[in-house]
């Protein structure tokens, strides 16, 4: 069979006819049968409808059949000479018989393919392709040897078998080429309404393995900015529907096999009773401990055996990588009488085994990306269904912030470990390939290598473990900053108010200033690992050579030994660098999976609902949460019950008992009938006011308009921007606290329920507004009569109206009844209305202003409307209690600055202005990052780089230099020489890349730190204006998110983009030096590189963009509902919240899978030009053979081999540093707004003691907010003398605050000006004016850091002007009765503080400052009485002397003031005394009149 002389060694190689006629025509068929199996089983669980027999299907079958019977014409002829008694030899028999009966079954295969609807087969294809390849050999042959014959004899003995043969051949390649075209889509298919499917699905076999049906979307990108619109919809097995509902089946599965093996155990024989018990429960007990539910079985079930497709071809890839170290190239070159053929035959193995390799290492990615984002599919849709069942008792054990990481971030690193999870068993066995190859060329002296290898991992691991410990402090650090940056954005205005900003600016530069020590010390160890990543496959070659040659004086290292040993080295480098890293990854996950034990926590149960008479029944039910809570209740139906009680008794716990929101110990409860549930704190969505209220619900328009009336939101609606189409922001936060309060009532009424469980809804509105609601909405008379009403209130006026009243106290009920018993009872409840009773008087007299200026608490101060459970302790001050909402609320309640319409407009067009940028990124930006570095340090840098690729091109240049020494007596001279360059070389390039990579390192932190000291700078100076029209969120934006960038991604990513730069241009140069001929082919290759790059680039970027951009609605929506959970549950509307996160989770795969093709497509073409270099490089030291010596052609053959896995990455990241670039251009956007004018100009300074009279004089004055807008003030002229007390009022709207900002100039003049003192104050700098007025703002800001800072922030007074502040603003038992006392540590905003202490602390801060000038704007909520008597108290006495400006709401504060002056529409309508005032009539009057004062 083998024959070496006529297949080897001869420069017209042929095969032997047996080996032709057995192995080469049994190979298609062996492949065939050994797939069909596999294949059929695929058919049959994948039917996709039948295809219409097309001409292509006609013409594959006829040739089919042909090809059959040429092969049985073949077996018949052999039967034939049989006859004829010339016995052929057996092959003839078995062979034609194999083939026939094999293309028999390719025919019946297409038809059995169409009928299933496949497309375009993969099997047959490789079938078709295989015999073509098998079929050439003999093709050549069988013409070779008919010319040979001719020559000799002139005729052909074989004749017959030569046509039939020939047709064969000619039938194959037909079937390959129709194979290639894929079929119609099939017929009777599920009707595809998709407006964009995704062409993967119909495109064919070849299509899909080199992702040319990519291309489309590619060329797309490149023409325009790619869209929403242009995303394929995601195939049906990607979609969440189709995956969270597998992954649910089999954890479902898991749960109750668990059960079962729990369950499992009988009553063992001869057991007593009772022991018998004790011993079950121990049993059970130990079963427990054995077995819980593995969420990680489930997902292993549902993805399991789709990624096990992907490490199959990953175990394909890891074999062939080692193919072409081991082709024996070098020794040809060698070997000077070989036949060239050889020569071409290797390098076609190169070529053809790299491209095999490439396609099949991106499939298995592909796999791998496809699983790891169906994984994460599965998992963010599991955990939200979960999130919406989990009790309350479990939620406080997990918080919402937990539960949204673990969505995120969780379900992102199992995504990430999807693509090395195959590592784990891939490294080991690549490693040992590696090794096993290394030692059959280099015998024992490997493992001197390996144990430089291994001793280079702990190395490894030690750095990332430190580098892990920065990362962690620098995430401290970052956090504090950005926590620091969002306050001082929410508090800017008063900050410029009080002339605070160089204080704060400090305070953020000292965190950056660590935050970037920090960053400084991992980039030292960053340059650390970089110097070990890029000399260890150096070191490891050196040891190994070093010890090789000195072992043995006969060791003689040639090209060939050198260069197999360096690519295999190469190979291993890869698995050794991934294995730990692979490793850590698993460990960080694992952690997840304890986090994730959130899948087990319990879940709620549904309330029964029993058909009694009573609408709710509670029976000895005992419930916790918390604490306990025992019941007895039963509801009639349509009856109205008020539950009241003190703070804290329990009360909200017991409407959510009613909901099944609690754990209940005993007992039970039934509820009949839907149910609408109004709970405390309202809970908006994130949508527009309309849908909030239909919640769901058909649209009905006469109802809705009825509802509106009837919950007091028509007014409110003129005043949105919108209507009912305003968007509402997260948690509502354009919407004051009245307002939620109403729209959650609203969306209760319209769902007209049974049941109303109303959670204390009257707190948050003012009181006539409180009283509107309860007669139209929940009264006796009201729109929900003849409905059950349970009503938790603290408003005494309401109770005489309901049907009964259920005290509470304690967790029990301390006694039920109508109003007048409970009166006549005379206990707890008769004691609690006349403690309540008085404050409900003093509210009564109370002037409430307009209906905007909603009071936060319609009851008593001392019980300032405690909305939410965990903070109604009381405080020492006071009595009230600090509670966390109504700061919120207070700032929500705010007027909007003053004229409201125009400004939210401007505001909706301003706030759609930033959008995912697009288009190419410009140069500029490159160069203005470059400049941030400094231009210098970047010329040094390329500099540096070009060194390093020298110094390695000179070792390997040098390596093979030594190979080529000559051989005398079996032995090479100078050996030591030759090692000690080939170290000093290599160790020359590490040490450069040490300086290099540190030297980058430096030069981006001084880019980080020179950007955003400029970004901060700015911002501080920035006018208010530009806050007024710019969410914070997008600010904060650039503090976070692109500094972030500019820190941490933007230097690793230059430094990979220059290594793999330099790596491709040094393999050009040596491939070019050693074979010149390689010049020809690199203006081609590069063309199609670059065009690939481009397209790539311009797609791929855009698609990152998108899918950041779809990426946060998936976790704000899920907030938005673990927040609101408990009203989506009793509203029943569980299902339709997981289709819309469904739908939001699909949109953003819709986007991520097409990121991850283009990097498939992008892999497989760039490395196939990455191959064409192999294959030039191989073919052209082929042809150039003899000029050669093998050590040029190893150098520059092992470095082609490197080439590929270069080029792929230069292009990513050419595409990564391109978006991330872009953070250079956003922050530089922000840094050069415009800036207001300069804080203090030389040279204007006023006097030390100015303003010393206290006189403003307003000449002519006119001011607009923003150019564009109308005047807010118009020709004001007034004049205030020194130390006079001047109330200012008027209507909404009328400018009031506009005058404060004017003195401040927060607003800069349009035309006139103010004088102080006789001073212009628009000719001296912002904070010599600024620091010589006093303000008391409407809403107290606080910052978080201790109450001293707070106060005196640049420590100007001493300790005992503080104290005395603290004494008049009356905060001194308060800040005395702390233990740190000045040091007391204020949180965010100041919310452990209440509202009213907030206040004081801004009096303090005044008194502190006391100077001629004070403005107090009157807080528009009446926080509370006691809080406000305190603040005018001390105003009249401690001011005395000072002028004083005071913006009322309240007419009452200012009835006793020197003058008042009254604003209508930005003019002065009125100016006088008040009593004058009153008398004349004018608009003052009617206020006064209004407000009962006149």
């Amino acid at each position: 069979m083998a024959d070496s002389n006529l297949s080897v060694h001869t420069d017209n190689p042929d095969l032997t006819p047996c080996f032709q006629n057995t192995i080469l025509a049994w190979i298609p068929s062996i492949y065939l049968w050994s797939a069909l199996p596999f294949y059929l089983l695929y058919l049959k669980h994948n039917k996709r409808g039948y295809i219409v027999l097309s001409m292509l299907s006609r013409f594959k079958t006829l040739f089919g059949v042909l090809l059959w019977c040429v092969s049985w014409a073949d077996l018949f002829y052999s039967f034939h000479e049989l006859l004829q008694n010339r016995t052929p030899p057996p092959v003839y028999f078995v062979t034609p018989l194999i083939v026939g009966i094999t293309v028999l079954l390719a025919t019946l295969l297409i038809q059995y393919e169409r009928l299933r609807g496949v497309q375009s087969s993969g099997v047959l294809i490789i079938f078709w392709f295989l015999s073509v390849l098998c079929a050439v050999g003999p093709f050549r042959s069988k013409i070779m040897t008919t010319a040979y014959l001719k020559d000799i004899k002139g005729q052909v003995n074989e004749r017959f078998r030569f046509t039939t043969f020939y047709i064969y051949f000619a039938l194959i390649i037909v079937e390959l080429i129709l194979s290639c075209f894929k079929e119609k889509p099939p017929f009777f298919s599920p009707v595809n309404t998709d407006p964009n499917p995704c062409p993967e699905l119909t495109s064919g076999f070849l299509s899909r393995l080199t992702f040319w049906w990519f291309t489309s979307m590619a060329i797309l990108g490149y023409k325009r900015p790619l869209e929403d619109k242009d995303l394929w919809s995601l195939n049906e097995d990607d979609t969440s529907k189709v995956i969270v509902q597998q992954l649910s089946k089999e954890w479902d599965k898991e749960k109750a096999m668990c059960k079962d093996t729990t369950s499992r155990h009988h009553k063992p024989k001869g057991i007593p009773h009772h022991a018998h018990r004790e011993f079950f429960e121990v049993l059970i007990r130990h079963k427990k401990h054995n077995r819980k539910p593995s969420f990680l079985k489930a997902l292993l079930r549902t993805f399991g055996s789709y990624f096990l497709i992907g490490s199959f071809f990953k175990l394909i890839q890891d074999l062939l990588s080692f193919v072409n170290p081991q082709l024996a190239l070098i020794g040809f070159i060698k070997n000077k009488d070989a036949p060239a053929w050889w020569g071409y035959v290797i390098a076609a193995l190169m070529f053809i085994c790299a491209v095999l390799q490439t396609l099949i290492l991106h499939q298995h990615f592909q796999y791998c990306f496809v699983t790891g984002m169906r994984l994460r599919t599965g998992i963010t849709g599991v955990i939200y269904r979960k999130s919406l069942v989990i009790t309350n008792s479990a939620k406080r054990s997990s918080t919402v912030g937990e539960i949204v990481n673990l969505m995120s971030v969780d379900a992102q690193r199992f995504m990430d470990l999807m693509t090395f999870l195959n590592m784990l068993w891939s490294a080991p066995l690549q490693i040992f390939l590696a090794l096993y190859f290394l030692w059959q060329t280099l015998g024992p002296s490997v493992l001197a290598g390996v144990a430089v290898m291994v001793l280079l991992i702990p190395f490894n691991s030690a750095i990332a473990m430190k580098t892990r410990a920065f990362q962690v402090e620098q995430m401290r650090y970052k956090d504090s900053r950005i926590k620091l940056m969002n306050e001082i954005l929410g508090g800017i205005k008063v900050l410029k108010l009080y002339a605070w900003e160089p204080s704060f600016s400090e305070k953020v530069l000292e965190i950056r200033k660590n935050e970037l020590r920090v960053l400084k010390k991992s980039a030292y160890l960053n340059s650390l690992s970089n110097f070990a990543w890029i000399s260890a496959p150096f070191l490891v070659a050196l040891t190994t050579f070093a010890v090789y040659v000195s072992v043995d004086e006969k060791n003689i290292l040639d090209a060939e030994k050198a260069f197999v040993s360096l690519s295999l080295f190469n190979i291993l480098k890869f698995p050794l660098s991934m294995l730990p890293q692979v490793i850590s990854n698993i460990v960080q996950v694992r952690r997840t999976w304890y986090r994730s034990c959130f899948q087990q926590l319990e879940q709620t149960e549904p309330q029964m609902s029993l058909v009694s008479g009573n609408a709710i029944s509670v029976t000895n039910a005992s419930f916790s949460w918390g604490k306990e809570l025992n019941i007895n209740l039963l509801v009639p139906s349509g009856a109205l019950v008020a539950v009241v009680g003190h703070v804290g008794c329990g009360k909200s716990s017991l409407v959510s008992a009613l909901l099944g929101e609690m754990e209940k110990l005993e007992g039970e409860v039934a509820v009949k009938g839907s149910v609408a549930y109004v709970p405390q704190q309202a809970w908006i969505q994130n949508a527009t006011l309309k849908d909030n209220i239909l919640f769901g619900q058909a649209p009905n328009e006469q109802k809705y308009q009825n509802v509106l009336e009837a919950c007091a939101l028509k007014t409110d609606l003129e005043v949105l921007p919108g209507g009912d189409q305003t968007e509402i922001g997260e948690k509502g936060i354009n919407l004051s606290g009245g307002q939620r309060q109403r729209v959650s009532l609203a969306r209760a009424v319209y769902s007209n329920s049974d049941i109303y469980l109303l959670d204390d809804p009257l707190s948050a509105v003012d009181s006539h507004v409180a009283k509107h609601i309860f007669d139209k909405v929940i009264g006796p008379d009201g729109v929900l009569k003849g409905k059950t009403r349970i009503l938790v209130t603290h408003g005494i006026s309401f109770l005489p109206q309901v049907d009964h009243i259920v005290v509470l106290g304690d967790g029990k009920i301390s006694e039920m009844g109508s109003y007048q018993d409970l009166l006549k009872q005379n206990k707890a409840f008769a004691e609690f209305l006349r403690n309540y009773a008085l404050d409900e008087d003093i509210e009564e007299d109370e002037p409430t202003g307009t209906e905007l200026t909603a009071k936060i608490c319609p009851f008593s101060p001392n019980d300032s409307c405690v909305l939410t459970r965990e903070l109604s302790v009381i405080s020492s001050e006071g009595g009230e209690c600090p509670n966390k909402m109504s700061t919120k609320r207070r700032i929500c309640d705010k007027k909007p600055a003053e004229p409201p319409l125009p400004r939210k407009n401007l505001n909706e067009k301003l706030i759609q202005a930033e959008t995912a940028e697009t288009g190419r990124v410009k140069l500029t930006v490159f160069w203005q990052y470059m400049k941030a570095v400094g231009p210098v340090t970047s010329l040094v840098i390329c500099f540096l780089y070009c060194c390093q690729n020298a110094a390695a091109i000179g070792a390997n240049v040098w390596l093979s230099d030594w190979t080529n020494e000559p051989v005398i007596n079996e032995t090479q001279h100078n050996t030591t020489m030759r090692i000690g360059v080939y170290a000093a070389l290599g160790l020359l390039q590490g040490l450069i890349v040490l300086i290099s990579s540190f030297t980058l390192a430096m030069g981006g932190i001084s880019a980080a730190r020179s950007l955003h000291t400029a970004l901060l700078e700015n911002k501080f100076h920035t006018p208010q204006s530009f806050y007024d029209t710019t969410p914070t969120g997008r600010i904060i934006n650039r503090f976070s998110k692109d500094i972030y960038v500019i820190d941490e991604v933007i230097p690793p990513t230059i430094v990979m983009f220059f290594g793999t730069f330099f790596s491709s241009l040094s393999t050009m140069i040596v491939i070019i030096a050693s074979t010149p001929l390689f010049a020809v082919v690199i203006v081609p290759l590069a063309i199609l590189y670059f065009f690939v790059q481009r397209f790539y680039v311009a797609t791929s970027r855009q698609l990152k963009r998108l899918e950041s951009v779809s990426r946060s609605p998936i976790y704000s929506h899920f907030s938005e509902t673990v927040s609101g959970a408990s009203v989506i549950r009793a509203y029943g509307r569980v299902k339709s919240f997981i289709d819309i996160s469904d739908l939001k989770v699909d949109e953003n795969q819709k986007s991520y899978y097409p990121g991850i093709i283009s990097n498939r497509w992008l892999g497989i073409r760039v490395e196939f030009v990455g191959n064409c270099i192999v294959l030039f490089a191989a073919l052209f030291a082929v042809i150039g053979k003899n000029s050669l010596n093998a050590g040029l052609v190893g150098l520059s053959v092992s470095y082609a081999l490197q080439v590929t896995l270069s080029l792929n990455w230069m292009v990513r990241m050419t595409s990564e540093l391109e978006t991330n670039i872009v953070a250079v251009e956003r922050i530089k956007e922000y840094s050069e707004t415009e800036t207001e004018a300069p804080w203090v100009i030389e040279g204007k300074s006023p006097p030390e003691d100015w303003p010393s009279k206290g006189e403003l004089e307003f000449v002519n004055y006119s001011v607009r907010y923003r150019k564009g807008l109308d005047l807010v003030l118009k020709g004001l002229n007034l004049q205030v003398h020194g130390g006079e007390k001047i109330g200012i009022v008027g209507r909404t709207g009328a400018g009031k605050s506009s005058m404060t900002l004017c003195l401040f100039r927060i607003l800069e003049a349009a035309k006139g000006e103010i004088k102080i003192d006789g001073v212009k104050i628009a000719e001296i700098g912002l904070h010599d004016l600024r620091s010589r007025l006093t303000i008391i703002p409407q809403d107290p800001v606080l910052f978080s850091g201790t109450l001293r800072m707070n106060l005196d922030p640049f420590n100007k007074y001493s300790d005992e002007e503080i104290w005395k502040a603290l004494e008049l603003s009356h905060l001194k038992r308060f800040v005395s009765s702390q233990p740190s006392m000045l040091d007391y540590e204020c949180s965010e905003g100041g919310e452990n503080l209440s509202v009213g202490q907030r206040q004081l602390v801004c009096l303090a801060r005044a008194l502190l400052r006391k100077t001629r000038i004070l403005i107090l704007d009157e807080a528009t909520a009446a926080v509370d009485l006691e809080t406000d008597d305190l603040i005018q108290m001390t105003i009249r006495t401690q001011f005395e002397d000072c002028t004083v400006l005071t913006i009322a709401h309240r007419l009452n504060t200012i009835m006793d003031y020197t003058r008042v002056l009254v604003l209508d529409n930005g003019t002065v309508a009125e100016f006088d005394t008040p009593a004058n005032l009153i008398a004349s009539k004018g608009i003052f009057y009617s206020m006064a009149k209004d407000a009962g004062l006149a």
